[in-house]
């Protein structure tokens, strides 16, 4: 099997292409092409429209004894979409449009038509001319008077728009420069104002922040007062509180003042405390004894009865002397002799 798809292919040493037969097509033969339709038609057969831009799978052919300047002309066939009737039309190279031929009607077109009619009356004029021209000199002037009178009606009507409309392009101008510099300083403003409020409440928040920070502060230190305040707070107090400094040593200050006025002093001696004789030991009773007669001499003569001397606490208490009352004299001269008889 020989291969499918090559460039050079065998030629015998006797090949003669002369020998080769020449196919002969006519001249009218038809080729399949795929177009669109030129343009709006109506079929005949059945009314149905068919637009411009529809496709078609058309019949094309050379139409014989026909030229126009040495350029042949093409017919097309094609069907109608719904009758399926054959309809036909052929280039125009003269109008470089498309005619239509049989089968169907082309729609209405007014552009084309005033084209056409325009067409016709210049011919007839250029007939006219050739042939009188008187009439071409007829034809000067009344173009030359309806050319003043179409200038005249122009100048007429820019006198009258610029009376109803006196339009002044720079005042316009600058007041659109006004108004665009208007519009950038609003916006200015409005960008600053906006960043001032937002700076503001930046500020409120910290300032709210910093006065609820110090309205815990003023809390915690009204509650450490109300405690320290208590009559109980010295027997509660943690001993590492007093290695503070001068300050803890004024608040242990407070805490014993606090203490004194509700409950008393703890070293202060009151009022009964002239009454009260502490007891010696043992063996210091025969010092006493030795002074017990002087003592006794002294009581008798009134010379030993001195005043005690009394002196006010800072409560407001009496409190004993250092020498003692009379009464304690004679319970240490009571000791003594009992001691001595023993």
């Amino acid at each position: 099997m020989s291969e499918r798809k090559v460039l050079n292919k065998y030629y015998p040493p006797d090949f003669d292409p002369s020998k080769i037969p020449k196919l002969k097509l006519p001249k009218d033969r038809q080729y399949v092409v795929r177009l669109m339709a030129p343009f709006n038609m109506r079929c005949k057969t059945c009314g149905e429209y068919i637009y411009k831009g529809k496709k078609f799978n058309a019949r094309k052919e050379t139409v014989q004894n026909e030229l126009y300047l040495g350029l042949p002309i093409f017919r097309f066939y094609i069907k109608c979409t719904r009758c399926l009737a054959e309809i036909t039309f052929k280039t125009d190279p003269e109008n470089t449009d498309y005619a239509m031929e049989h089968g169907a009607t082309r729609n209405f077109q007014a552009e084309k038509l005033i084209e056409e009619e325009e067409k016709k009356i210049q011919q007839e004029r250029e007939e006219e001319e050739l042939n009188n021209p008187m009439k071409v000199l007829e034809n000067r002037t009344r173009d030359s008077k309806m050319e003043m009178e179409v200038l005249e009606n122009l100048q007429e009507l820019k006198e009258l728009n610029q009376r109803q409309a006196q339009v002044d392009f720079e005042g316009m101008l600058d007041q659109y420069k006004e108004m665009e510099r208007r519009q950038r300083e609003r916006e200015q403003e409005e960008d600053e104002r906006e960043t001032k409020e937002m700076l503001d409440r930046a500020l409120v928040k910290r300032l709210s922040d910093s006065d609820s920070e110090d309205e815990t502060e003023n809390s915690k230190d009204k509650s450490r007062k109300r405690t320290a305040d208590k009559p109980t707070d010295i027997l509660t107090t943690d001993e590492s509180s007093g290695s503070q400094g001068s300050s803890s040593v004024g608040v242990k200050k407070q805490k014993v003042e606090s203490w004194e006025r509700s409950v008393g002093g703890l070293g202060g001696k009151g009022a009964l405390g002239s009454l009260v004789v502490r007891r010696k030991p043992a063996d210091s009773a025969c010092k006493p004894a030795a002074a017990a007669p002087r003592q006794a001499a002294d009581i008798q003569t009134g010379t030993g009865a001195a005043k005690p001397k009394s002196s006010t606490a800072s409560n407001g208490q009496p409190v004993a002397s250092q020498s003692g009352s009379s009464l304690s004299l004679l319970g240490a001269y009571t000791d003594s002799d009992d001691s001595n008889s023993d």
